[in-house]
C-alpha cells in the first residue's frame, strides 16, 4: 500500500517542480540575441522603405497612366464629335443637292407643263 501512495506523491512533487521552474521570470536576452534582433529589425525597416518606395513609384507611374487614358478619353470624344458635325454636314450636302435638282426639275416641268397647256388650248380652238 505504501507503494501506491508513493506513486503518486512523487508525481505530484514532479508536477509541482515543472510548475515552478515555469513560471520563472524569463531572463532578459543576451548581448548577442539583441544585436541579432536589432540586426533584423534594421533589414526589415530597410525592406519597408524599398516596398514603400515601390509602391510610391507603382503609384506614380498609375497616375501617369490614369492621365494619359483621360487625355485619350477626350481626345477620341473630340474626334468623334467632329466626325459626326463632319457627317451631319454631309447629309445636309446631299439632301441640299437633290433638294436643288428637285426644285430644278419641278421648275423645268412646269414649264413644260404650261406650255403644253397652252398648246392643248390652241389645238382645241
Amino acid at each position: 500500500m505504501k507503494k501506491t501512495a508513493r506513486k503518486p506523491l512523487v508525481i505530484l512533487i514532479g508536477l509541482g517542480i515543472l510548475f515552478i521552474a515555469g513560471c520563472g521570470e524569463k531572463e532578459p536576452p543576451s548581448v548577442r540575441q539583441s544585436r541579432a534582433i536589432a540586426a533584423e529589425n534594421i533589414e526589415l525597416e530597410k525592406e519597408l522603405d524599398r516596398s514603400n518606395a515601390r509602391f510610391e513609384n507603382l503609384k506614380r507611374q498609375y497616375d501617369m497612366e490614369i492621365d494619359k487614358q483621360r487625355r485619350l478619353l477626350e481626345k477620341c470624344k473630340a474626334e468623334r464629335d467632329q466626325w459626326k458635325a463632319k457627317s451631319q454636314q454631309n447629309v445636309r450636302d446631299q439632301v441640299d443637292d437633290v433638294l436643288d435638282s428637285v426644285m430644278a426639275d419641278n421648275a423645268r416641268l412646269r414649264t413644260e407643263n404650261a406650255r403644253l397647256k397652252t398648246q392643248i388650248a390652241e389645238l382645241q380652238k
